[in-house]
């Protein structure tokens, strides 16, 4: 007796979202252990993918407020939000050495240059290495459950350090 096939109108679309969400699952992390992270710390990262959402009249990008702390990376609007100890950043990806990707070490709790391993806080602030400066900060402001972050703005520490240490929002 040959088998029974069913007639499911959806299955077609249910075979698509698995094969989405493999190849989702296997690009994370192939990007994490390209970073250099061990497949233990990929799985224990506090890192979040997203796009923000830009706004129709301005430059700002909205998120959702991050409900705990951790790093939030739009690679679009190259950009990184920060929730950390009651506060929200929102940095420029790139060092300010020499614009290379910045990465969260989540060991380590801090920020490091990929390029010439400069080292930075979890709020921005330089630790050690070639860079001159913290990290740069850009503008940042809430309204309830949205954040919104301009990514055409930069606070640069040693040019504005009134700015810089303006530039968060206590939650």
């Amino acid at each position: 007796m040959p088998p029974v096939r069913s007639s499911c109108h959806d299955c077609s679309a249910i075979e698509d979202r698995r094969a989405f969400l493999r190849e989702a699952m296997s690009l994370a992390t192939t990007v994490f252990l390209g970073l250099g992270l061990s497949a233990r710390h990929a799985a224990a990262l506090s890192v979040t993918a997203a796009t923000g959402r830009r706004r129709v009249r301005a430059t700002e990008v909205a998120y959702p407020i991050p409900a705990t702390d951790g790093t939030t990376i739009d690679k679009d609007n190259q950009l990184i939000l920060v929730r950390y100890q009651g506060a929200l950043y929102a940095f420029a990806l790139s060092c300010p050495h020499q614009n290379t990707a910045l990465r969260w070490l989540n060991e380590d709790n801090r920020f490091q240059c990929s390029k010439h391993k400069s080292k930075y806080e979890p709020d921005g602030k330089f630790i050690s290495g070639r860079a001159t400066r913290h990290m740069d900060r850009l503008p940042i402001r809430t309204d309830g459950s949205q954040v919104y972050v301009d990514p055409d703005r930069v606070f640069e520490s040693d040019k504005d350090a009134a700015g810089w240490a303006a530039a968060m929002v206590k939650v």
